[in-house]
Parts: structure tokens; C-alpha cells; sequence
């Protein structure tokens, strides 16, 4: 072990094998290693928070429970294949290992965006509805959404499974995804059948959202009683802004790396800026740490449940503690 032009060189047993970590790669690769760490415990933390929460639980839950799985599942089995190729600088798994993870990277960005679909079509309902929303909106109706969600999903992904397409590592970001530019057909219908409905829905549904909330403030007249009661009680309802602000900040995460991928499908040209491409793929792979701190932030009845989860935890540990020493 040596350096050399500011590069940490390790031989090998073998002394025509020499692997060059540079510090840029060093730091890449923690990087990636702590969103990992990150996404993987405050994604743990939301799951359990959901599952031991105590009493009624509103439908909305069941969405950002699927959210948070899929966020675990990025954590578990995307992120942490891209610390080691972000030091050695190429891809060491094999063709298929990397079809497999872009096959899961897809697969989990479409079941988040059917998602936050379903979350605004449970907005909606909650609004346009009020008087009818617990009867429209059950608990077993939104479990077969979500599972109906991850099956088309599972379903509409799986052609590079097929070897429809080969799996393509980008030396920069240190993931594998899916050739998208030698394979326009699939891309145009994936476009069609998951971006098209989630987009016009939440666009529609939160339009009629926020034009209800400023006719209530300005103070139009409701002559139905119960029905402003009703609307009423479900607007003072945090999970509405929350919920918006979940969708705008995953658009917003992503939105740089759909500009630059773009453009250089338009012009031709590939940007030459150090840490770009790096920069843009990880800030959309970081809105799965975002969310938890957003529920934190906009959701008094979780931030309850957490804290009657980590409470709870606490308790357990210091009776295990005080059951050890009363045995000794």
C-alpha cells in the first residue's frame, strides 16, 4: 500500500492487479453509505411507528405505509450495491445482478408514483365527500389498491427482466439502470401508462383541493349544515398540505435529473461538470430520507406514535435491565 498522485494504491496478491482509491472515490462512496444508513433507519422507524400505532387508524397510513416500504426496499437492495463500484469505479456484480437492480429501481419509482396517486384520489374523496368518505374510503379497499399497485407495477417493469434491454452502469452515479435512449418504444409506454394517469390525477385532484380551502376562507356560504361540518372538520386535516408537500418534494428531487437527461437526449451533448450526474441521481435517491422528516415536520399523530414507539422501546429495555439485575 502507497500513494501516488494523490491516489491510495493496493496491491494485490497478484502484482499485476493494482486498485486506485482516490480520494474523490473514497468520499463518493461514504456518501452513498450514509444515505444508505439513513434511508434504511428512519424507513424502520416510520414502518414501526405505522404498526404500533394505537387507535383508529386514518386510510391515508395504509398509502404512506407503502411508501416507506418502498423506500426500505431502495435502501436494502439499490443503495448499498453502489458503495464498493464507487471505489473500484466500475461495476463489479455481473450483467445480471445489474438488470436485477434496474428492474427494482423502476419497479419502486412506479409504485411510489401510483402511490402519491392514490394519495391525492384519498384527498379528494375526503373533500368532494365528506359526508361518505369512511364508507368509500375502507381499509380493505385501500389494501387492494396498494397491492394492485405493486403487482401492475412488478408486471409493467419486468421486460429488462427478458432481456429486452441491457443493463446499463453509469461510471458516474455508480448505479445501474435501464438504456432508456435504445429502447423509446418502452420508455414512450412507460411515460404513457405511469407518469400520464398520476400526473392529470394530481393535478386535478389537489386543483379542486386548494380552490375548496380558499372558498372556505373567503367565506362563501355553505347552506347544508352537516356538509360544512363535515368539509369543515376534514380541511382542518394536516395530511392534506403534508400530503402535497410529499408529492412536490419527490418531483422536486427527481425533476434535476429528468432536466439533464432530457437535454442531452435533445441536444446530443453530455454536460462536463464534475460531480453532475453523481449529484443529480443521489438527490433523487435522497427523497426517500426526505419523507420521514416531512412526517416528522406536518404530522402531530405521528410524531405522537413515534414517540410512543421509542417511549415504549425504552421501557422495554429498562425492564429487561431491571429483571437481569433483581435475577443476579
Amino acid at each position: 500500500m502507497f500513494e501516488r498522485d494523490g491516489a491510495l494504491i493496493i496491491l494485490s496478491h497478484n502484482p499485476e492487479q493494482e486498485i486506485a482509491f482516490t480520494l474523490e472515490a473514497l468520499t463518493q462512496a461514504a456518501i452513498i453509505f450514509s444515505l444508505g444508513v439513513a434511508i434504511v433507519v428512519s424507513n424502520v422507524l416510520v414502518i414501526a411507528t405505522f404498526l404500533t400505532a394505537h387507535g383508529p387508524k386514518e386510510v391515508i397510513n395504509y398509502y404512506l405505509l407503502s411508501l416507506a416500504v418502498a423506500d426500505l426496499l431502495c435502501g436494502l437492495l439499490v443503495v448499498p450495491l453502489s458503495v464498493y463500484p464507487a471505489i473500484v469505479q466500475h461495476w463489479v456484480y455481473g450483467d445480471m445482478v445489474c438488470r436485477l437492480t434496474g428492474y427494482v429501481e423502476v419497479t419502486l419509482w412506479s409504485v411510489s408514483v401510483y402511490t402519491f396517486m392514490w394519495i391525492s384520489v384519498d384527498r379528494y374523496l375526503a373533500i368532494r365527500k365528506p359526508l361518505r368518505y369512511d364508507t368509500v374510503q375502507t381499509k380493505t379497499r385501500c389494501q387492494c389498491w396498494m397491492a394492485f399497485t405493486w403487482i401492475s407495477s412488478c408486471m409493467l417493469c419486468c421486460p429488462p427482466l427478458l432481456n429486452y434491454s441491457t443493463p446499463h452502469f453509469d461510471p458516474e452515479a455508480y448505479v445501474c439502470q435501464l438504456d432508456w435512449d435504445n429502447m423509446m418504444a418502452y420508455s414512450v409506454t412507460m411515460a404513457i401508462l405511469v407518469l400520464g394517469p398520476s400526473l392529470i390525477t394530481i393535478f386535478y385532484t389537489y386543483g379542486y383541493i386548494f380552490t375548496v380551502m380558499r372558498r372556505v376562507r373567503s367565506g362563501v356560504p355553505i347552506h347544508d349544515r352537516e356538509y360544512a361540518t363535515a368539509l369543515a372538520e376534514n380541511l382542518s386535516n394536516p395530511s392534506h398540505v403534508m400530503s402535497f408537500v410529499l408529492i412536490c418534494s419527490f418531483w422536486l428531487s427527481w425533476a434535476p435529473y429528468a432536466g439533464v437527461r432530457l437535454y442531452e437526449y435533445c441536444t446530443g451533448l453530455r454536460f462536463q461538470v464534475p460531480m453532475l450526474h453523481f449529484t443529480i441521481v443521489w438527490v433523487g435517491v435522497l427523497n426517500s430520507f426526505w419523507k420521514s422528516l416531512i412526517y416528522v415536520t406536518m404530522s402531530p399523530s405521528f410524531r405522537v406514535g413515534m414517540r410512543i414507539f421509542c417511549l415504549s422501546l425504552c421501557c422495554r429495555y429498562k425492564g429487561r435491565r431491571d429483571d437481569l439485575s433483581d435475577d443476579e
